[in-house]
């Protein structure tokens, strides 16, 4: 059996995983038992506080504007305290704590602390990421992220033990209790993850490096990431490949259960089971299209991911009640939706991967991340003010930007085969 499996080079590499990467991968399923339980219903939830459209979209962009200014500061911290206590620490902070805020939430102010502590999350974003790739084989980083991204996946099937509480409690008790649940699990996950994981060999270095250095001098260091950055375009088109998906990304969570329940009509206790199926479409999609993506050719990939993400956004749009065409053409929507982030959230993982300076990895990141928010935090607000009008106008946004992605790829992929050329010609 286990000679039939390595076989399969997509299953290999989980069996193959060692160190670090095995800590990050095989603990990353907790999360389907905690934050999970809780996503499908989390804009609803804060629906049934009095909150509108509007408010969402602030709350949303508020989360934004926290995950901005923690993004810029994760470099020196994730340098500072090393990759595995930082992960430990501001996992808790991030994510333990803020479910306690959630479940026993009691209005708008209250998911508005929740945002900003939730916001830290992207300091463990980028240790989390430092301590999966550091010293792990650079041949297996599209397969590694893969795996990472199908985890979270696997991890939605259990989504009905949602609608099961939400038939039997109703919708506020029910998500109050699957707060308190995610508290637990999400504090169990990151103690595993600190018990099997070790500092990685880039982190002991960056560590003992900066053990001296103020927090302003380690800051200022961000110049020469600064430079690493503005000197290669490939890292600069991973930037904004990144920006594209997660601005789509953040409008899709926070919108799609607001279309679904107060447009389409889907009822409270099915709404965990779309998520459901939505990521059993994209288990069967990374094991029949995503596993055969090389790393070296990602154009024609990219360019599949935006189309099938732009498609499902013209289904969903199109639904206007739950007839049986309804849950058709909703099939469909999640079908397409499915193909394309989930093709679109490995390969934006492994362009970054694949193309940051390894030396300077944590402050790249950084940077990274302080430039998606920051381009990022409008659109919660934007997102709002556009479905307090009509609830399709987010998701014709989320087209316009996925347009905008192809547009970009085909500029950087023309221009990077020119240089290739010239180089030839030299």
């Amino acid at each position: 059996m286990k000679n039939l499996l390595l076989k399969n080079r997509f299953l290999r590499t989980l069996i193959e995983l060692r160190g670090n990467s095995r800590a990050c991968v095989y603990t990353e399923p907790l999360w389907g038992l905690s934050m999970n339980l809780c996503l499908p219903y989390a804009t609803v939830y804060m629906l049934t506080f009095g909150m509108n459209d509007v408010q969402v979209g602030i709350v949303s962009s508020i989360y934004m504007f926290s995950q901005m200014i923690f993004a810029f500061l994760a470099g020196a911290i994730v340098d500072k305290m090393g990759r595995r206590k930082s992960t430990a620490v501001f996992d808790f902070l991030a994510w333990s704590l803020p479910s306690l805020i959630w479940a026993f939430s009691q209005g708008f102010w209250f998911f508005v602390v929740a945002a900003l502590l939730n916001g830290m999350m992207k300091i463990p974003t980028v240790s989390w990421d430092c301590l999966l790739v550091e010293d792990a084989p650079k041949d297996k980083l599209t397969q590694i992220y893969s795996w990472v991204v199908l985890s979270s996946n696997f991890s939605v099937l259990f989504a009905p033990i949602s609608s099961v509480l939400v038939a039997k409690l109703t919708l506020v008790p029910a998500i109050r209790i699957l707060y308190i649940n995610a508290f637990i699990i999400m504090t169990v996950k990151l103690l595993l993850l600190y018990r099997f994981s070790t500092e990685t060999a880039v982190g002991r270095i960056r560590r003992e490096a900066t053990r001296n250095l103020s927090w302003g001098k380690m800051l200022s260091g961000y110049k020469s990431a600064i430079n690493k950055i503005l000197t290669s375009k490939a890292t600069i088109f991973a930037i904004i490949i990144s920006i594209i998906v997660e601005i789509a990304a953040m409008l899709g969570m926070t919108f799609w259960q607001i279309i679904a329940s107060r447009r389409i009509g889907v009822p409270d206790t099915l709404l965990p089971i779309f998520p459901m199926v939505r990521s059993i479409i994209s288990i069967i999609c990374f094991f029949t299209v995503v596993a055969q993506i090389q790393q070296t050719k990602l154009k024609w990939p990219l360019y599949g991911g935006f189309l099938s993400a732009i498609l499902g956004c013209l289904f969903l749009i199109s639904i206007s009640d739950l007839s049986v065409w309804g849950y058709l053409i909703l099939s469909l929507s999640l079908i397409f939706e499915a193909l394309g982030m989930s093709v679109l959230g490995t390969l934006r993982e492994s362009l970054v991967a694949i193309h940051v300076d390894p030396e300077e990895r944590s402050g790249i990141l950084a940077l990274l991340q302080t430039i998606v928010m920051l381009v990022s935090v409008p659109f919660g607000y934007i997102g709002g003010l556009l479905s307090d009008i009509s609830r399709v106008l987010p998701f014709v946004l989320c087209i316009v930007i996925f347009l905008l992605g192809i547009m970009v790829t085909a500029i950087y992929y023309r221009y990077a085969q020119k240089d290739v050329g010239d180089c030839h010609e030299e």
